[in-house]
């Protein structure tokens, strides 16, 4: 193992000890490496504009891990998920879940199967395309969206990809009144929560939506 790895692994495990979240030290591993991966491909591809991999490790990990608890169902869609953020990190702690990471530019998703390949991880489906064109048989549980579009944009989009019983789960900075009241009359927001990100700085919320 590299030292910058073994120090990042340090630094993940640090953080999420300030948290209740239970990683092991296989899971930490794996999410340190795609750390890496984002930091290596970034050089060409551009898929985030967090440089620095100890940044990534509380901008990227940890602000996706801390949803984990509010992730239900087995069958789970990350959409505008661009380097696979939250989905990766989710599917590293989920393994016994399904998850379906949806993208419309081609590099993200390049990037996404080769990490899933080098890292080993058999629990995720990467499709390229713009989600309101993507057609399911089986509806998802739940569909996850970070930093993708406007409450009111996500559920026009993608209502067609959950259930009558599915939710979807929007991860935003600070959350605004107006846009929650522009949610369509046909959902409703059934839960906000404040999340606590280690080291992070600046506000993070998850708004929980259900179809009426």
């Amino acid at each position: 193992m590299s030292t910058i790895a073994s120090s990042l692994q340090d630094m993940l495990k640090g953080l999420i000890a300030q948290t209740n979240l239970t990683v092991t030290s296989e899971q930490v591993e794996k999410l340190v490496a795609f750390v890496l991966l984002i930091e290596k491909w970034n050089k060409a591809y551009n898929l985030s504009s967090v440089r620095e991999p100890e940044q990534m490790l509380v901008k990227h990990i940890m602000d996706a891990l801390v949803v984990s608890e509010y992730v239900k169902g087995d069958n789970i869609a990350d959409v505008g998920t661009g380097p696979g953020l939250p989905g990766i990190p989710l599917a590293i702690l989920f393994p016994e879940k399904q998850f379906t990471l949806i993208d419309s530019l081609g590099k993200r998703i390049r990037f996404i199967k080769q990490a899933c390949y080098e890292l080993k991880i058999t629990n995720v489906d990467a499709i390229q395309a713009r989600v309101e064109q993507v057609q399911v048989e089986t509806k998802f549980d739940t569909v996850l969206s970070r930093a993708f579009a406007s409450l009111a944009d996500m559920l026009n989009w993608c209502a067609h990809l959950v259930g009558n019983q599915g939710e979807f789960l929007a991860l935003k900075g600070q959350l605004h009144q107006d846009e929650l009241s522009q949610v369509p009359d046909t959902f409703l927001v059934s839960g906000t929560h404040a999340l606590f990100v280690p080291s992070l700085i600046g506000e993070r919320h998850l708004v929980s939506i259900h179809k009426r």
